[in-house]
């Protein structure tokens, strides 16, 4: 039990010098404040009187935002490939190992404090959203089910960006798993209707996490029937979640090894 008090301590702290780290760095702070809104008013004024949304019958806005939400939320925590990356080249890892703590904390630490950073970078797009016309009908439980649904988002991509993170040797190959992430909504049913694109893809529209992840914060969020689509989001974020943070702390372990 005091190991584990003291680990949670640890983690607390290595938590709050990821984020005071951001708060120094200007691109984290443009990628966690402007980015989000710069992205909805691009998506709303300048792509959204081109396109329209198919069967769904929404107003463009009222489609968009939840690929949006993602999109803010999953860039900035692919990002945490990149810090751990810094980490593990710059020698602060060295540091790390001549203090009493915990090897998992350190990855853990990126991880938490990615949640944090980027859950609050999507409540800024989705105000953004809210300023330009976006009316959201969701129910208390539904807002419940909206936090938890990004929250759970942007703690999978974390820690799948810590594996890429931990796997590539230089931080500028940790950087490319930002594109990667950023380009999943982007093929989903999130900014066109996927029943709009050719076949190929339209099936990977179909069947990659993005799809069903967008089409349940959608339904929540304009208290609409979920359906089969928010047990099948659920089941691609917890099967990513229980699979990266194991490979994420044997990756570390390796990479750390004297």
């Amino acid at each position: 039990m005091s190991a584990l008090v003291t680990s949670a301590g640890d983690l607390r702290r290595l938590v709050v010098r990821d984020l005071r780290r951001e708060l120094r760095v200007l691109d984290g702070l443009i990628v966690n404040t402007a980015l989000p809104v710069i992205i909805m008013l691009l998506f709303v004024y300048v792509f959204g009187g081109a396109i329209t949304t198919g069967s769904s019958g929404l107003a463009y806005i009222d489609f968009v935002v939840p690929a949006v939400l993602l999109m803010s939320g999953g860039y900035g925590a692919a990002l945490s490939a990149v810090n751990i990356s810094e980490d593990l080249t710059g020698g602060m890892i060295d540091r790390f190992r001549t203090l009493p703590i915990s090897g998992w904390v350190v990855p853990a630490g990126h991880v938490v404090a990615s949640v944090v950073r980027n859950v609050a970078s999507s409540a800024i797009a989705l105000l953004a959203a809210i300023v330009l016309g976006f009316r959201p009908e969701a129910t208390l439980t539904g807002w419940a089910l909206v936090l938890a649904l990004v929250a759970g988002y942007v703690l999978a991509m974390s820690a799948l960006a810590v594996v890429w993170g931990l796997l590539v040797k230089s931080t500028q190959a940790a950087g490319a798993f930002s594109f990667a992430v950023l380009f999943l909504p982007y093929v989903s049913d999130g900014i066109v209707p996927a029943e709009t694109m050719p076949g190929v893809l339209r099936d990977f529209a179909y069947n990659q996490p993005a799809t069903p992840i967008i089409e349940t914060l959608r339904a929540l969020l304009l208290d609409r029937p979920v359906g089969s689509s928010g047990a099948v989001a659920a089941a691609w974020l917890i099967g990513v979640v229980v699979i990266s943070v194991p490979v994420a702390a044997l990756l570390f372990r390796r990479r750390t090894a004297a």
